[in-house]
């Protein structure tokens, strides 16, 4: 059996902790958008959880446990999704993606 060095080791525990905090954040809006949810395709989940993946990897953890996903609206969803395929298009830098996502989910953290 190789050997797994500490960085491999580190690496997968980022990984991890990454994506369980999407997972977390995705069944809040999934939750919170009820019957809504079922409009969004799986290529659109999959672009949903890129975005927020890549978001939680620059930002600071307490920040990001800050947002409140349960008050992010459809439409606010709906633009976070807009912004990934536009990274995937190469039509948005994933730095400019990943401040914008930021400002939204800013926003749904704010009282409404």
């Amino acid at each position: 059996m190789p050997e797994v060095t500490d960085d491999e080791r580190g690496r997968r525990v980022f990984q991890i902790h990454r994506d369980m905090a999407v997972e977390k954040a995705i069944a809040r809006l999934r939750e919170s958008l009820g019957q809504d949810w079922k409009i969004y395709s799986s290529t659109d989940i999959d672009l949903l959880k890129y975005m927020l993946g890549e978001s939680w990897i620059s930002m600071d953890r307490r920040r990001w446990e800050g947002f409140i996903f349960t008050r992010l609206s459809k439409e606010d969803i709906d633009e976070i999704i807009r912004t990934a395929k536009e990274v995937k298009r190469k039509e948005r830098l994933e730095s400019d993606a990943v401040m914008h996502v930021a400002e939204i989910l800013s926003r749904g953290s704010q009282l409404r």
